[in-house]
């Protein structure tokens, strides 16, 4: 998939308050131009991943993957205020020649999914035959059903919801205390002021990602004389440290924690219900059976809220993170998905 920007020539509003003179917006998409009649498939991703969807979730795309990406016209956008090439707090204020850092307009939901409808618009598409997306990609993905029922075939949401919740709000906060308390994040001399604060941030950000079964399998102490387990500890400080090494910085994260207690379909539409029966795609809600973010049973609900939706539930040991991980389990329910589009 080729990475493409595009940048704007007219104001962005900002949902929450703010306009920018103009703004850009990184995405990937199939190599070869997009032809009306091609078959669409759109990505959106979770917190911290990018639009190339080949690479975090090379199992299910790429050419002869579940989501061919020379089968079908393959799309997937880098959200606002993610570090990746949209516009956010790390781009350059034109009006001082630095990073926005916090000067940068506070970020939806559902300014992310406008900003991906301004590509849609670039590339002639008029309407998108399926769209995924797992966590706060789910977040998008769920908006903008609702935002334009009419151009929406299948909709596939993955470990996700229509409103955040207070435990995930609890926990954004937790991580925002984490960047708040690194001296170098407020100070705002550089892009990589508050390093410190993101790695406890990711680290305290993964262990509601994963379970107590998962760390058991995974990060159990081999030597049984040990005195100080270690193990659990090292992967939790790579992890941070991992971040930070492929170039997130710590004021992207600050707001993209604010992006996901934004999250309302209901917001302006009469409540969640309401917004969610006028969903008009061909829904699929798939739950992580030991998600703690988003557990089995607020996930039935909202799959009773969508018009005709189809609920389906994944096994794993692994929490949420299982909608990266449980390979195969997603492949057996998208293929019949995909066949038919």
């Amino acid at each position: 998939m080729k990475s493409h920007v595009l940048h704007t020539d007219a104001p962005f509003h900002f949902e929450a308050g703010g306009v920018l003179p103009s703004i850009d917006v990184e995405y990937r998409c199939s190599d070869r131009g997009y032809a009306p009649g091609d078959k669409v498939v759109w990505i959106c991703h979770a917190l911290t991943a990018n639009s190339d969807a080949e690479d975090w979730w090379p199992e299910l795309v790429g050419p002869g993957k579940l989501i061919d990406t020379q089968r079908f016209f393959v799309v997937c956008v880098n959200m606002l205020t993610s570090p990746y090439g949209s516009s956010g707090p790390a781009s350059l204020n034109p009006s001082t020649g630095r990073p926005y850092f916090l000067d940068f307009p506070k970020t939806t939901v559902r300014d992310m999914v406008n900003a991906s409808i301004l590509v849609r618009k670039a590339l002639g598409i008029e309407s998108i035959d399926l769209i995924i997306g797992g966590s706060i990609g789910g977040f998008q993905a769920v908006e903008w059903a609702v935002m334009e029922p009419e151009r929406i075939r299948k909709a596939v949401f993955v470990a996700t919801c229509p409103r955040v919740t207070p435990w995930v709000t609890a926990g954004m906060e937790a991580q925002r205390m984490a960047l708040l308390a690194d001296p170098g994040f407020e100070a705002c001399k550089d892009i990589h002021g508050g390093e410190a604060g993101l790695r406890c941030a990711r680290a305290q950000a993964l262990i509601s990602y994963r379970t107590f079964r998962g760390y058991a399998l995974t990060q159990q102490e081999t030597d049984e004389d040990v005195i100080f387990a270690d193990r659990a500890a090292s992967y939790e400080r790579y992890q941070g440290l991992k971040l930070t090494r492929r170039g997130f910085d710590a004021y992207s994260y600050y707001y993209l924690t604010y992006a996901v207690d934004s999250h309302n379909v209901g917001r302006g539409r009469g409540g969640v219900e309401r917004a969610l029966s006028g969903i008009k795609a061909q829904s699929t809600v798939i739950a992580i059976d030991t998600d703690g973010m988003f557990p089995l049973a607020d996930q039935k609900v909202f799959a009773g809220m969508i018009p005709g939706a189809d609920f389906r539930e994944v096994s794993s040991n692994f929490g949420h993170d299982g909608f990266l991980l449980e390979n195969d389990q997603l492949t057996a329910i998208l293929a019949p998905l995909m066949a038919f589009l």
